[in-house]
This record gives structure tokens, sequence and C-alpha cells, in this order.
């Protein structure tokens, strides 16, 4: 009840007829955060695609100027010729057939699972309990590459991905309202928005993005101009 009291005041702040600047948009956010935990700035982008057809599927990923403010663990799943690499590049876990037995068993301690396309053919052996999770390396998303140093320097940087939901809409978050000054948010929205519109699907014949809200986490939602 007092939850539902902080945000009803929070609402009463955004006015739902108007589009905000991005810049105007950041500032309100950091007005109606009421949690007292620093909350994530989540950026909600209704799309024209339908996930439903193939050629209007979206998935693909962004390095944020900024990062997101979370420290994310990577694990490498790679050949023993690359191992010392991948430490080099800043994996948190380096393995190869020693992960796919902590995966079996259940032991998942990573955000994220990158490795290379000669090692996919034994990741396959445990895909089934990596996708429902969203952490079966995938060449859209990203980590499955060549460049193994390189898209692991770039993930612990900040490189986020993006895709549809069932319902056309991606969901990202783009920092800490708190610990971002006003600048870092703005960055790393446009950042996000310039990504999105680049990875417009061959099926949408139309402007891709729809209408784009910005929301800290339990606020209301902000819309913003996404021209």
């Amino acid at each position: 009840m007092k939850h539902w009291k902080k945000y009803l005041e929070a609402k009463k702040l955004v006015d739902k007829t108007k589009k905000y600047s991005i810049s105007e948009a950041v500032e309100l956010a950091k007005k109606v955060a009421y949690t007292k935990f620093d909350p994530t700035l989540e950026v909600h982008i209704q799309t024209n695609a339908n996930p439903k057809y193939n050629d209007q599927q979206l998935r693909w990923t962004v390095v944020l100027p900024h990062g997101t403010g979370k420290q994310v663990k990577v694990a490498a799943f790679v050949s023993d010729d690359k191992i010392e690499e991948a430490k080099q590049a800043g994996a948190d876990i380096v393995w190869n057939t020693d992960l796919l037995s902590q995966i079996e068993s259940g032991k998942i301690d990573f955000d994220v699972l990158v490795t290379t396309p000669e090692m996919m053919r034994d990741l396959a052996k445990v895909a089934r309990i990596l996708w429902p999770k969203g952490l079966m390396p995938s060449p859209k998303a990203g980590t499955v590459t060549p460049k193994l140093a390189d898209t692991i320097k770039e993930i612990k940087k900040g490189r986020v991905e993006f895709k549809l939901d069932k319902g056309g809409v991606i969901h990202v978050g783009v920092g800490k309202l708190r610990a971002f000054d006003s600048k870092q948010l703005e960055e790393n929205i446009k950042a996000l928005l310039d990504a999105v519109k680049a990875a417009k699907p061959s099926g949408v014949k139309w402007q891709l993005i729809k209408k784009v809200h910005i929301a800290p986490t339990m606020g209301p939602g902000i819309q913003i101009s996404a021209n």
C-alpha cells in the first residue's frame, strides 16, 4: 500500500500527453524514482516489427558508452589454445570440458557465455539447459565469435544485447539512476536508439520505432521523442 501511494505521487509528475526530450526525461526520471535502492533506468521501445515473421525478427548488441553499472560475469567456453587469450581479455570463468560438467550439474555462475564457432558442436550438449535461461551463445547476439578477446572486452565494458519480446517490444537497462549522471544516461539512451534503428529488419517496410518510454525500476513511464 505504501509503495502504491508513492507510485501514484510520482505518476502525477509525468505528463502522459507529452513526448519529452531525452534530457528532460532523464531529469524527470531522477525525480520520480522513489525506491531506497539505486534503481535501473529502463528503456522500453515499442516497434512496428512482428517477431512472428522471420524477416522481422531483431536481435543485436550495442556497446553502451558508460556501461550499465552492473558487473557482468563472463564465462568463456574455448579450446585449450585459447584459454590464456580469454583470461587476458578479462573472462571471469575459462573452461572447456569442465564447464560442460558444471552446467550439466546445474552450477551456472555467470551472466554471459562466449565461445568460438568451432566449439559450438561441443556446447550443443548443454543447449537444452542454456536456451531456457537465455545463456546459449548465438552469432546474432555476438557471443559466438572468432574475435574472442575483443568480444570479452566489449561485454566487460558495457555491451548489452537487445531483442524483441513476443509483443515486438525491446527492454534494456541503460544504467543506474543515482550512480550515473544525466549526461551518461542520455548518451547511453542515444547509443541504444541508434543501434536499434541500424538493426532494422528487412521485413519492416515502415519506421521501426513506434514509441519509446523510459522508467526507473518500479517507477512510472515517461515517453520520449526517438527522432
